[in-house]
């Protein structure tokens, strides 16, 4: 029975797409390019939803868009259409419009056919604003069926394989990219108003530095070597810092060649900026500033939903060490546990964490906190005192041989943001570097000579910061997963 049916949606499928055909070769379609509109369905209704009475004779109208729902009526009809700002009724009549053309052309469009239209506005009966037709062009004929406007596209697979049938039939996905836009020209506007310049670094690079993550591999032909997709633009913009840039950002694509999952796309979206004269405490400041002045602008007040969620913005983002969330959310640890490499070996394996046995304690508290803290941390959160063993390129915090000046920023348990003081010691970043390098055999290639280099030319005390902008744009639009707000995700083979 399954077969059979599909077998027949099939048949209709095809069906429609030869009918289609026909109609284009029977009337010389020639897809025109010669239609200008001067307004959107949206800027309609927005003028004349509170007047009563419209000048008919006055108002011209030249509007464009996709053919949504059609309802024959014998000698009139009604149809609507969308373009990006919303929809809109038409009403052709026979009375406006020639007789064979809406017999012998109208009448053959199908929903989904782009169309421009020549009219008046009005109000029905039932006082829906309306367009009266009186001549109307078909700008493009589909030959594929468009899903069932009704239900749209269900299937999440489908929408992300075919997303121009996903921002066709779904609203709310439109809306979605409408607001990643507007996040990420607010983000370009912030940094502009604070005085950072916009600069670019490039995405093939010699070794792919600036982060720990595996990275896609390319080769140049000419040059005859392998070369990297960035991991991330850090290394490049704090060469520019000490070139005398004293406050950059980039909005950046990067690429890592790691999992995928809700929250992990290989390729995704990122803001860098660093400010000489500067230090973490003052990245902080910024990003919360940054954050405020986002909501504001998207109307987002005093909290909004995600995940089922409810986020509180209170006027001050929360501050706590990593040791300080661990026994936050872990009353079974005390304090003195997590300072011995015994007990804290213990406290890893009772809760089932995954550890090798090279593992110092602030390896196996970094561990403890992403399993057991990070998920539970909802409100906007700093959290800092990162250890020097997994801050390879933060400053070391004054009078502490172990902890860092760097923080993360958490909310509805997603890392949204990493940011610290730059570490600006060549003698200390080499010796960090080559620690790394034993440490892991399968990143020697990747220690960055150059970079050593440029800070042996004096890099001024710095601050920096990264911003996940797709989770960013998730947190704000309710979205669960990050391929609802990337309009081509990466996906498996079907």
């Amino acid at each position: 029975m399954i077969k059979e049916k599909k077998n027949i949606k099939m048949s209709e499928t095809k069906k429609i797409k030869q009918n289609n055909i026909k109609y284009i070769k029977k009337h010389n379609f020639h897809y025109p390019n010669t239609f200008y509109p001067n307004t959107t369905c949206n800027e309609i209704i927005k003028k004349y939803k509170n007047k009563e009475n419209i000048n008919i004779k006055n108002e011209k109208i030249k509007i464009s868009g996709r053919i949504i729902k059609i309802r024959i009526m014998g000698k009139a009809s009604f149809c609507e259409i969308k373009d990006i700002s919303g929809k809109i009724q038409l009403y052709i009549s026979q009375k406006y419009i020639d007789k064979n053309f809406y017999k012998n052309h109208f009448k053959k469009w199908n929903i989904g056919d782009i169309i421009g239209v020549f009219g008046t506005v009005f109000k029905t009966k039932t006082k829906e604003i309306t367009i009266k037709c009186k001549k109307i062009k078909l700008l493009n004929k589909i030959l594929k069926q468009i899903p069932n406007n009704f239900y749209g596209l269900l299937d999440k697979e489908k929408c992300y394989r075919n997303r121009y049938l996903d921002l066709i039939t779904n609203k709310k996905s439109i809306k979605k990219f409408l607001i990643r836009s507007k996040i990420i020209f607010l983000i370009r506007n912030f940094f502009y108003k604070k005085k950072f310049i916009e600069v670019e670094t490039p995405i093939i690079q010699n070794i792919p530095g600036g982060a720990s993550a595996k990275p896609f591999i390319t080769y140049h032909n000419k040059l005859k070597k392998k070369m990297y997709l960035r991991i991330s633009p850090e290394l490049y913009l704090k060469k520019l810092i000490i070139g005398g840039f004293e406050k950059i950002f980039e909005i950046s694509k990067n690429f890592r060649n790691e999992g995928i999952s809700n929250k992990h796309n290989p390729e995704f979206t990122m803001i860098e900026a660093y400010s000489a004269y500067s230090n973490y405490t003052y990245m902080m400041k910024l990003i919360e500033k940054l954050f405020k002045y986002i909501f504001k602008k998207i109307k987002i007040k005093n909290s909004i939903l995600h995940n089922n969620k409810k986020i509180i913005f209170k006027k001050k983002f929360n501050k706590m060490t990593i040791k300080e969330s661990i026994l936050k959310f872990n009353k079974d640890i005390k304090i003195n546990d997590i300072k011995n490499i015994k007990n804290i070996k213990k406290i890893a394996t009772k809760k089932k964490i995954k550890i090798k046995n090279y593992y110092n304690v602030d390896k196996i508290i970094i561990k403890i906190f992403e399993h057991t803290v990070e998920k539970n941390i909802i409100h906007p959160t700093f959290i800092t005192d990162y250890p020097v063993e997994t801050s390879p390129l933060a400053r070391r915090k004054k009078n502490s041989k172990n902890l860092t000046e760097r923080f993360e920023l958490f909310i509805s348990g997603m890392e949204i943001s990493n940011g610290f003081s730059e570490l600006n010691d060549p003698i200390d970043q080499k010796k960090r570097f080559k620690k790394q390098i034993k440490e892991n055999n399968k990143s020697k290639n990747f220690y960055d000579k150059e970079y050593i280099k440029a800070l042996e030319y004096g890099l001024p005390p710095t601050s920096g910061i990264g911003i996940g902008i797709d989770r960013l744009i998730m947190l704000l639009t309710n979205s669960k997963n990050i391929r609802d707000i990337i309009f081509f995700p990466t996906l498996k083979n079907e």
